[in-house]
């Protein structure tokens, strides 16, 4: 009880420090629109999905995946500035348990997540994106892509202590785009060379907007002579969130204990 007790004061903390921050919220809640347009007006006036007149209830569910794995750079900058500062080692130096530091980090990203998808929701509603599997799956497609960017942020918040400098981990940080645009968040897999697809249906992204797609309703389901992890999508979301959770939190709790070593 004292690692979850622990894990919540620095969710808080971490939470609360957001206020100092309003330039992380503001963004939150301008970016979408950016993309949202380019994506659903400007691109998509030129992509069509099999099965579907309307490309934005296609695209909405990657909309959703993208700001999901934002999460993996926005734990790795937030962990590397606080190396940087001297947080960590003051961190350390007090009676807490190594896991409770990066499971504040990863639970913040959380809160962070719930306020980025509403604001992308209501942004899908009013071009048109539309749930269409009733409240049950609705709710289960959100758990989903909450639980998922709750796992990427233990990712990167190993990464921010593997890496320690800020400015290193801001370099980084946009590299972690193109995890999101090689894959079928916005665009089908059938049209791309052979190669291609089958590192972008093998995409553990994939398999999330491909579960999110069939929980929510919306078309872009794969086809049965997919990989394996887009014909049973939601299944293979849930495997990728184990197995990342089984690695990266024990790693993140030895590398943050070690680091000040």
């Amino acid at each position: 009880m004292t690692v979850l007790a622990d894990g919540w004061t620095l969710t808080q903390r971490n939470a609360l420090r957001l206020r100092h921050e309003p330039g992380t919220l503001l963004t939150i809640l301008l970016m979408p629109t950016v993309f949202v347009v380019l994506f659903g007006f400007v691109f998509g006036s030129s992509i069509h999905v099999p099965g579907s007149s309307n490309y934005r209830e296609y695209m909405m569910p990657g909309m959703f995946v993208l700001g999901t794995g934002t999460a993996l750079s926005s734990a790795m900058v937030d962990v590397a500035m606080d190396q940087a500062r001297g947080v960590m080692d003051r961190l350390r130096s007090m009676p807490t348990n190594r896991v409770s530091v990066p499971l504040g980090q990863s639970g913040s990203e959380g809160l962070v997540g719930v306020y980025g998808l509403v604001v992308l929701m209501v942004y899908g509603l009013i071009v048109g994106w539309r749930p269409h599997h009733g409240v049950g799956k609705t709710l289960a497609a959100i758990g989903l892509l909450l639980l998922f960017r709750y796992t990427l942020a233990w990712v990167g918040t190993y990464l921010g202590l593997v890496i320690r400098e800020a400015s290193t981990a801001a370099n980084l940080a946009p590299l972690t785009l193109p995890l999101t645009m090689v894959s079928n968040a916005f665009v089908p897999t059938a049209g791309m060379p052979t190669w291609l697809r089958m590192i972008c249906e093998w995409n553990p992204l994939s398999s999330l907007a491909t579960a999110t797609r069939s929980l929510f309703g919306n078309p872009g389901v794969a086809e049965h002579h997919a990989a394996l992890p887009l014909t049973h999508p939601v299944l293979s979301t849930v495997l990728w969130i184990a197995v990342l959770l089984v690695v990266f939190v024990p790693l993140s709790a030895r590398r943050f204990a070690r680091a000040g070593l």
